[in-house]
């Protein structure tokens, strides 16, 4: 009798944990669905997917209408178009809400795959804190209900914990590893995908594999573990690499950092002089945005040029770039030759001191980007509402980064090595970039999520 009231205790409590669960990821929803009837900022690259996926599913062409003809194009790897277009297909190409409705529930499948993984391995009170943490973050909600691939590529990142988990569990009890591997080879064969950054998570969870199983199985099976995981990854690669080389004779199995078909001309003067005095987000908002376009020289602050000769050479340089509205290779040289004094004259500067800063304002900047506020929110005078609104959310970001930092200094993160050297891998790549922006970061939210949730925890289970 006892062990039945006992049982019927625990599945009475499972019940309640179950909806429970139920309620506050149907709250996540509705949450999500505010921010889609939201007018939030739109995004160029928005257009440039949905045009790819109609082109691919309509007309048969993965490319752009250049006039009347659409031609083939590789500048954006076809994981997202291939989203867009499958579920276009399904509710109708005059229906945008739907796929966006359809990624909501995607994200929120995330946040419950981040709160199983806190039940299994941390604790009861972690689970809670971690989905409630990733449930209503305004920053990823706002993100899953807009047309980029920053949203399915955090879902990735919660899918690869999740199986990585899992996998490292089965190892240790001796059990069946083939679904988590291949639920992580999936995670990670989409990540790589949606964005070419996404080979970085590939690259450091096939590492955590042979880590984290060496001790029980051995460091040959978990090599061999490994191995195959990442070779699995990289499949959905091969068709898309085969078809790049056939199209533009290139080997080019991810897109290309600066978004160009083979060919084309790549301003990297340009983008070198930036690196030389670019810092925040504004900075990429008003002249790495409007490049090929209207460069404002009140836009280009004063730390850009660090003499008078070199401020004029600056000034000259951004009107010849407004006539054409253009940027020639010849003009490109001379960016690149004013980028090469500045370097020389303040190399730490531009090697380590510039690249540090863009990486800290990418994790520390406000999170505004996705919404309508003013892109100089400190001005607190001109436009009182942007700017109470824009320190809010900046304040939100500082509390979940301290909260994953006090769960990492407590080592209370399930597979902390792996996710630690993801941020820090992902933190060096983005100091490479001149364009600081916070979405950069978005992908790391899933770690920041279960650390901070871990933060909030009693113990380790």
């Amino acid at each position: 009798m006892g062990e039945t009231r006992g049982g019927g205790l625990m599945e009475g409590a499972r019940i309640r944990e179950r909806w429970t669960v139920a309620a506050v990821l149907a709250a996540g929803f509705a949450y999500r669905i505010v921010f889609l009837l939201m007018p939030l900022s739109l995004d160029d690259d928005t257009t440039a997917y949905t045009e790819l996926a109609r082109n691919w599913f309509r007309h048969g062409v993965y490319g752009f209408f250049n006039g009347n003809v659409i031609q083939p194009s590789l500048i954006r790897l076809p994981g997202y178009p291939l989203f867009l277009g499958v579920f276009f297909s399904v509710f109708g190409w005059e229906h945008p809400h739907a796929v966006l409705v359809v990624q909501a529930l995607i994200d929120l499948a995330g946040c419950w795959l981040l709160w199983d993984c806190a039940r299994r391995g941390v604790s009861r009170r972690a689970r809670w804190a971690v989905l409630l943490l990733a449930v209503f973050c305004p920053f990823t909600a706002a993100y899953a209900v807009t047309g980029l691939t920053e949203s399915l590529s955090i879902f990735c990142v919660a899918l690869a914990i999740w199986a990585l988990a899992r996998l490292v569990r089965a190892v240790r009890a001796g059990k069946p590893v083939l679904g988590p591997l291949l639920a992580l080879s999936a995670a990670m064969g989409y990540g790589m995908l949606l964005r070419p950054d996404g080979v970085l998570l590939t690259a450091t969870f096939c590492a955590g594999i042979l880590w984290y199983t060496r001790v029980q199985s051995g460091t040959g099976r978990g090599l061999r573990l490994a191995v195959l995981a990442g070779a699995l990854a990289l499949l959905p690669l091969v068709p898309w690499t085969i078809r790049n080389y056939r199209t533009f004779h290139a080997v080019q199995p991810l897109a290309p950092r600066y978004v160009n078909n083979p060919g084309e001309f790549v301003p990297a003067g340009f983008f070198r002089w930036m690196r030389t005095w670019s810092l925040n987000f504004v900075d990429a908002g008003t002249v790495f945005w409007n490049l090929n376009g209207e460069i404002d020289p009140e836009d280009v602050p004063a730390r850009a040029c660090s003499t008078p000769a070199q401020c004029r050479e600056t000034e000259a340089l951004i009107e010849e770039h407004n006539k054409e509205q253009a940027i020639t290779p010849e003009l490109d040289a001379q960016f690149a030759a004013l980028a090469a004094e500045r370097i020389r004259e303040r190399p730490l500067n531009y090697y380590v001191a510039l690249p540090l800063w863009r990486v800290a304002d990418m994790w520390l900047w406000p999170r505004t980007e996705r919404f309508p506020l003013n892109i100089w929110w400190w001005d607190v005078g001109d436009h009182p509402r942007d700017s109470a609104i824009a320190i809010g959310l900046g304040l939100v970001n500082l509390g979940y980064l301290a909260l994953a930092v006090v769960g990492f200094v407590r080592r209370r993160v399930p597979l902390q090595a792996v996710l630690l050297a993801t941020v820090v891998l992902r933190s060096i790549l983005l100091a490479t970039m001149e364009n600081p922006e916070q979405r950069y970061t978005m992908m790391m939210f899933p770690i920041v999520f279960l650390a901070g949730g871990c933060a909030l925890a009693k113990e380790r289970s």
